[in-house]
């Protein structure tokens, strides 16, 4: 939508009402609102309320005269740019007009002015004029559109942090139901089939006591399954042993699972943050173990995690294919989308260094104090 430029305004002063009235009438045509003063007094005050496209000031009026007049408009921030043009019945000398241009005039029209010069002059600076106002309409409603786009970035962002932050009490909720009510069912189931067995031994068929012992041993890879699954949702190590155990027990699990080595490096000094950033961290960092196994094609990953007094950072190193500028930047790249609003939502920054042939490098840093809001469930 076009921004529509208000209507100009062009202040005409004079203390003669029959000049007033003939310079209306001169200007009529141009389509400008005409605003008309009969002192350096009123010309002053009508500044006040409006904005000019041109000022058409009389020289010689009782009190304060024209040039007196224009210096003063020209110390108020709001006019100090408006064309000002002197009118004169006399012919002014050279010094009445440098006075005049130092007072901030542009221009000097003796009377009687001739109307089609006074209209071609007034009409380039109502052109200006306009200009100016769409072109500070355009950029207010920009800035008004760039606004609400931060607006909109800012509650998009904000959702995205709740849902992640619901979707990992939900994990908890489900690892925890899955531990506690299924693992100790079937732990119990394994125990009663243990003392079945026990009991049933000397007089049971050989064939009996077979399928009791697959019947156990089907138990224990349930468990096994379950323990993995619960671990995979959210690993008991980190409510409780803390986020260095939590990635050491990460880095171990993938290389067995993978065969990358993975080195992991813990600063001494490092202390456990708070449970928001700990599961950050952590998901942060098992996405990288996942895109690495997805697409590096490495056989080497070298893990820091180190604290200084204002942020944790975290740089995992791999020596696969180098990530491309093109995967960066790639909108279907959803991963890395996922990566960059779980370090936003703590006004952190992640960056990526790829070089072709020789692995990629993710550094990651979150503030130790939070500086955006974070929504939890």
């Amino acid at each position: 939508m076009t921004p529509v430029a208000p209507i100009a305004s062009i202040l005409i002063v004079d203390d003669d009402p029959g000049s007033l009235l003939a310079m209306r009438e001169v200007l009529v045509s141009l389509g400008a609102k005409l605003v008309t003063a009969a002192s350096g007094e009123e010309a002053l005050r009508r500044v006040l309320e409006d904005d000019f496209a041109a000022i058409l000031l009389d020289v010689r009026m009782p009190g304060i005269d024209g040039f007196t007049t224009a210096s003063m408009i020209r110390e108020r921030k709001r006019s100090r740019y408006t064309p000002i043009i002197f009118l004169t019945a006399a012919s002014e000398d050279l010094a009445s007009m440098f006075r005049g241009y130092r007072s901030g005039a542009v221009d000097f029209m003796m009377k009687p002015v001739v109307p089609e010069v006074l209209r071609s002059k007034l009409a380039i600076f109502v052109g200006l004029h306009d200009m100016n106002a769409m072109l500070n309409a355009e950029l207010a409603e920009r800035a008004l559109t760039e606004q609400r786009l931060r607006t909109s970035e800012e509650n998009l962002r904000a959702l995205a942090s709740h849902l992640q932050s619901v979707r990992e009490e939900e994990r908890i909720h489900i690892a925890r139901e899955i531990h506690d009510e299924l693992g100790q069912a079937l732990t119990g189931l394994k125990f009663d089939i243990k003392a079945f067995m026990t009991t049933c031994s000397d007089n049971a068929p050989p064939e009996r006591v077979e399928k009791s012992k697959g019947l156990a041993t089907a138990i224990d890879r349930i468990i096994n399954s379950v323990r993995r699954i619960a671990s995979g949702l959210r690993p008991e190590v980190l409510d409780e042993i803390g986020l260095a155990a939590a990635f050491e027990w990460q880095a171990r699990e993938f290389q067995r699972r993978t065969g990358v080595r993975c080195s992991v490096n813990i600063a001494a000094s490092f202390s456990d943050p708070d449970q928001e950033r700990s599961t950050a961290l952590f998901r942060v960092f098992q996405e990288l173990l996942t895109n690495v196994a997805r697409h590096a094609h490495a056989t080497r990953i070298n893990v820091a995690l180190s604290q200084s007094r204002d942020a944790i950072s975290l740089v995992v190193e791999d020596n696969g294919r180098g990530v491309r500028d093109a995967e960066l930047e790639s909108p279907r790249s959803l991963g890395m989308l996922g990566l960059r609003e779980r370090v936003f939502a703590f006004g952190g920054s992640i960056a990526f260094r790829g070089e072709e042939g020789k692995g990629t490098t993710v550094s990651v840093s979150i503030p130790a104090m939070v500086s955006q809001q974070v929504f939890h469930a």
